[in-house]
């Protein structure tokens, strides 16, 4: 039996940022659904948490999965879940695309304390702002479909 510890900081955003996710109440059922949802697909999610327009969660993959159909998993079921329950006022979506970065145990309690402070954080910088830090500190390159 393989022993296996790969750790994610997975972002997702909502479809063109649009705030569907409102209020605290909110966010925390959909976390909570997530989180539920997660542990019948055999997901593991460690933290998570957000803000109106994105989602932050820390994942520790299994052996046999990937980051791709992970997010597809939670993405799809609670986009599906939102909207069977009319929690929002229009048709919620999330956006397609979506970060994730490797983090190293040595610092899983650093990343859990950003996540968890989402509140505090989007009170003084935008999720713009955060996605555009992140696109530099982790080097991704944005590409021109021109």
């Amino acid at each position: 039996m393989p022993f296996v510890k790969v750790y994610l900081h997975c972002v997702w955003s909502t479809k063109n940022r649009i705030p569907y996710l409102d209020s605290i109440e909110l966010r925390q059922k959909v976390w909570n659904h997530i989180r539920e949802n997660a542990i019948q697909k055999g997901i593991y999610i460690d933290f998570i948490n957000g803000y109106s327009d994105h989602c932050h969660c820390l994942i520790s993959l299994g052996v046999d999965q990937n980051i791709q159909k992970v997010i597809q998993l939670i993405k799809g079921e609670s986009s599906f879940w939102i909207n069977k329950n009319e929690l929002t006022k229009e048709k919620f979506q999330w956006q397609e695309e979506y970060f994730a970065v490797s983090v190293s145990e040595s610092i899983l309690d650093k990343v859990r304390d950003y996540i968890k402070n989402q509140e505090e954080h989007h009170k003084k910088k935008s999720f713009q702002e955060e996605y555009d830090e992140f696109i530099l500190k982790y080097g991704f390159k944005m590409v021109d479909n021109k």
